[in-house]
């Protein structure tokens, strides 16, 4: 279980007259970020710089993060948001930081501070719920095991998703991903090794 944020969340943070525009968003794949940040930039035309990063799945172990300076001195910005995003446990998190030049340079490390300065803010702001990691799994039995399948779908909270029946019974779950092990013992125990278990990553 990790934790994401529920809803996009803005916030402005100003540094030596720079302005900062911090935007976050429950993303699950790449191409969501790519289109706020088609928005963003229609959204603030003028801006010097839309810097951004991503992580998705749990930020301990994510299944893809990445992050992009444009144009800012390489680490400056990019990084740093990962950078919180990371400590702050934010994962299927994206963040895109719009920045207004002031006319006064921050230097490197001006920058890594108002940069994750930014996002630190936005997560304060922002709206939390937990994510339990899910499997997607189908069974395929004989007629007489569906109900004792059933029974532990029940014990262990996966959800049938869908079902098939012809020569045998197919079901389609989805099941917490720290109940498969247990669950898939069970339903081998139960039904003596007849059901066909198929788990898709």
């Amino acid at each position: 279980m990790f934790k994401a944020i529920t809803n996009p969340t803005q916030y402005t943070y100003e540094e030596k007259r720079s302005e900062f525009i911090a935007h976050l968003y429950p993303v699950t794949e790449r191409e969501q970020l790519m289109e706020a940040l088609k928005l963003i930039k229609m959204q603030y035309p003028d801006a010097r710089h839309y810097c951004w990063a991503y992580l998705i799945g749990n930020p301990q172990q994510p299944i893809t993060v990445a992050f992009n300076d444009d144009g800012e001195p390489s680490g400056t910005a990019g990084r740093p948001i990962l950078h919180v995003l990371t400590q702050r446990g934010a994962g299927n998190t994206g963040a895109i930081v719009v920045r207004y030049f002031g006319g006064i340079k921050l230097g490197a490390g001006g920058l890594v501070r108002a940069y994750g300065q930014a996002i630190s803010k936005a997560l304060d702001n922002a709206s939390w719920h937990d994510v339990v990691p899910q499997k997607n799994l189908t069974i395929t039995a004989h007629y007489e095991d569906e109900p004792h399948i059933r029974h532990y779908c029940e014990a262990f909270d996966a959800q049938v998703t869908d079902q098939t029946y012809s020569t045998d019974v197919c079901l389609h779950l989805i099941l917490p991903s720290d109940q498969l092990e247990q669950f898939t013992f069970a339903i081998n125990q139960k039904t003596a090794g007849r059901a066909t278990i198929k788990i898709y990553e």
